[in-house]
């Protein structure tokens, strides 16, 4: 159990009331351990006086990637909510509490919660701020699905996206926590669902993620991804089959000479032959893997 944040820093609340509510939610992410009762009635009062709404959402973007980048960044996410200060920062995570979301073990999720673990799971890999700000603002297009179909979330694509956008527009957001959290929102139950039977759809997945051009940005999105599918029910030791899955794929592509194979070729046909090359190295790959599997 972490330890409670002793003496409480009463200073900041004082001197700056709006940055001290959320430094002292990002300090409580940190080794210092949750706040007390106290602390907590200081900033839910701060919170109920105004304190946040006479400074920029931008000023307040070092302290919220602090607490996102420290070693249990739900206690911060937990810190605002208890003092109400998410809803007013952040309304568009604060609405996902109480959602359902369909899983497997067990079978419904709250996203509010699995968002925590997530989160916890992000900095226990220690992943870099994309990945948790993704993590973070990824399902915010969830959180008013209609009733009658939860825990399903029909949609909700077409709704986060311009959350996202505004979200980062009112903090500031580098791009590249903006640029994966909209990938993220597209494309992060598409890679949950990938499968080794149609080697031509995975191949149009690594193109989609960046795979070829965007290395260091696929590999975010791989490491959201197992850090969302650690935060279901008792995964969280587990390897994630899906990013094995995808480099097996992006392996076998990298043997591929595009530039004689398309030599000659309109950018259309380049593009085509490409793709098709991809998939064939892909579908070869995977079925050596099964047979090799099988043997063993």
């Amino acid at each position: 159990m972490n330890s409670e944040l002793n003496p409480p820093p009463q200073n900041l609340l004082q001197t700056h009331p709006a940055l001290s509510i959320l430094r002292l939610a990002a300090l409580s992410a940190g080794t210092d351990g949750t706040l007390d009762d106290e602390t907590l009635d200081l900033m839910f009062e701060q919170v109920e006086t105004g304190a946040l709404l006479g400074m920029a959402p931008a000023k307040m973007w070092p302290e919220l990637s602090r607490g996102l980048m420290a070693q249990a960044p739900s206690n911060m996410i937990h810190a605002l909510r208890d003092c109400g200060a998410l809803k007013e920062l952040l309304p568009e995570v604060a609405a996902l509490f109480g959602v359902p979301q369909i899983a497997d073990d067990p079978p419904q999720v709250d996203i509010g919660r699995h968002l925590q673990r997530a989160l916890d799971e992000a900095a226990h890999c220690a992943a870099p701020l994309p990945v948790r700000f993704a993590l973070l603002v990824m399902n915010v297009g969830k959180s008013d699905s209609p009733p009658e179909h939860l825990p399903v979330h029909y949609r909700h694509v077409e709704r986060g996206g311009p959350r996202i956008e505004a979200l980062c527009e009112r903090f500031g957001v580098p791009e590249d926590c903006r640029d994966l959290a909209l990938l993220a929102l597209v494309e992060c139950e598409r890679v949950h669902r990938v499968s080794e039977v149609r080697a031509g759809p995975v191949a149009a997945m690594l193109e989609r993620l960046g795979a070829f051009d965007q290395p260091q940005q696929f590999e975010q999105l791989m490491t959201l991804c197992a850090c969302d599918y650690r935060a279901y029910g008792r995964r969280a030791a587990q390897d994630y089959p899906k990013a094995a899955l995808l480099g097996i794929a992006l392996k076998a592509c990298a043997g591929i000479d595009e530039t004689g194979l398309t030599a000659g070729q309109g950018a259309a046909e380049a593009a085509a032959s490409v793709q098709q090359a991809r998939a064939v190295a892909i579908a070869t790959a995977f079925r050596s893997e099964r047979w090799s599997d099988q043997a063993r």
